[in-house]
């Protein structure tokens, strides 16, 4: 993943730009949890990835989740939260595909 990938979805330095990915999987979150964006979801860790320019040091990369980054942790979280499987859709997977 590179950080020019997550700011063509939208997750720019001065916010999620309207009509964009970032700002349709934002509105389906917030949808979701009942009208706030979690922290640690989808949303938020991609913005957060989008403001500071941080996907590779963040642990994904082209060729999949780096051992021991940021991005393993969340994975191996959400995986043990769903009974050993990372859930699509997720924020991994989310995040992943970006």
């Amino acid at each position: 993943m590179s950080d020019q990938n997550v700011r063509n979805a939208g997750f720019t330095p001065s916010g999620i730009t309207k009509g964009s990915l970032g700002s349709s999987l934002m509105s389906r979150e917030a949808r979701a949890s009942g009208g706030g964006v979690p922290s640690g979801g989808a949303t938020s860790t991609l913005q957060e990835m989008g403001a500071k320019g941080t996907t590779h040091s963040s642990g994904y990369t082209s060729s999949g989740i780096s051992a021991g980054s940021r991005g393993s942790g969340t994975m191996s979280q959400e995986a043990t939260a769903h009974g050993g499987g990372v859930p699509r859709g997720g924020t991994t997977a989310t995040v992943q595909s970006i």
